[in-house]
């Protein structure tokens, strides 16, 4: 198994009957890779979310600190006259590739249908199952794996659409992502996403969270949907514990888009609230 996976792995199992792993995304952290790597070793994270084009340079830095660029974020389009993959995509595995292998988190933007025609819109799924298998058999050999990641406004935006593609594609190089924030945005906060969690816990690799407030979040601007770990009135700690309880064994991420702070007492109060979560 590619190095990467196993300290992945490795750090999940050992800390499956405590504390899971919990890292940063560079929209938190937004420091450059020798800082980063210090403050986040430092205050406890185990890794970074970041960027396929800045893979190498921040994996070659948490490496150093023993910690895991756990995954680059990236966003594409889809389109049915599609044959051949697209640069962009290319370029992104080979960036993660480079930097030792790594997850591809894919935000799917936008899948083109045929013009003039009315489709419904899982008609999408015909457009875009191919094409992640394309994807899939390029990325698999350079150790890189692959987890839909649902954006508000995307095509893929609600996490149930993401669920319903990695079951089609059928490949345990793809997984998913759960991110609270968007779930937020697009559902509201009424509705429970532990049904749909356990769900996908065969495939879910990834839960991101941060600080929010509960009411009508569909409405809400960002800067109450994100907020740092252990403000707002949504119960982020139940929705950790109860997809603990239900099965899920990886990693949760920080989501600290927008949020008008210094990076690194952020990412302080955040480990703060976390630490009281997980206590």
């Amino acid at each position: 198994m590619h190095k990467l996976f196993t300290l992945i792995f490795a750090a999940t199992a050992a800390l499956a009957a405590d504390a899971p792993p919990f890292f940063a995304m560079d929209t938190a952290a937004k420091l450059p890779p020798a800082d980063c790597a210090q403050v986040l070793a430092d205050l406890g994270y185990a890794g970074l979310g970041g960027t396929p084009s800045s893979a190498k340079a921040y994996a070659a830095a948490l490496g150093a600190k023993k910690l895991v660029l756990f995954n680059g974020y990236h966003v594409t389009n889809f389109s049915y006259a599609q044959t051949a993959m697209s640069v962009d995509l290319k370029k992104a595995v080979d960036d993660l590739a480079a930097a030792g292998g790594s997850v591809l988190w894919l935000g799917i933007n936008k899948v083109d249908f045929p013009m003039g025609i009315k489709l419904p819109p899982e008609y999408g799924d015909t457009i875009v199952v191919p094409q992640l298998r394309q994807l899939l058999a390029y990325a698999k050999p350079k150790g890189v794996k692959i987890s839909l990641y649902p954006h508000t406004g995307f095509w893929a935006e609600q996490f149930e659409v993401c669920v319903r593609v990695a079951e089609k594609v059928d490949d345990k190089a793809l997984g998913v992502t759960f991110n609270l924030c968007h779930w937020l945005k697009v559902e509201g906060s009424e509705r429970d996403p532990l049904p749909l969690i356990k769900e996908a816990l065969p495939r879910l690799n990834f839960m991101t969270i941060n600080g929010a407030d509960t009411g009508d979040t569909q409405k809400l601007g960002w800067d109450k949907l994100i907020q740092p770990l252990g403000r707002g009135s949504y119960d982020v700690a139940s929705l950790v514990t109860k997809a603990r309880r239900a099965g899920y064994r990886g990693p949760f991420g920080f989501q600290g888009f927008g949020i008008k702070m210094d990076s690194k007492e952020l990412l302080k109060e955040t480990m703060e609230g976390w630490k009281k979560m997980v206590r």
